[in-house]
């Protein structure tokens, strides 16, 4: 399992990566709103400072794990580069220079 912050923050990189690529590439994409759907477990320190944590169950994991304990998450992200009111544009390149 990984932290929900951590799927997103990857999920970040990826997209990052893709609008570094299209910026020299002749057909672009704006970037819309982004839907991820997670199974995530929810835990709850039981410390003073109590706080919850979100861990996604990663493929094929979900059979460790109780079915009382997963939730269902769906979110929408909606990505915007700093500075800019445009959405972000991405190339169809897997990788940066790969045409």
């Amino acid at each position: 399992m990984i932290e929900l912050a951590e799927m997103i923050r990857q999920l970040r990189n990826e997209l990052t990566a893709a609008v570094e690529a299209a910026k020299d590439e002749e057909l672009q994409f704006a970037l819309g709103p982004v839907e991820l759907e997670a199974s995530v477990v929810v835990e709850r320190s039981g410390t003073a400072g109590a706080r919850l944590r979100f861990w996604v169950v990663e493929g094929g994991g979900e059979g460790r794990i109780a079915s009382g304990a997963t939730h269902r998450i769906t979110l929408t992200l909606q990505p915007q580069q700093r500075g800019s009111a445009r959405p972000p544009w991405v190339s169809g390149s897997a990788e940066p220079g790969e045409r």
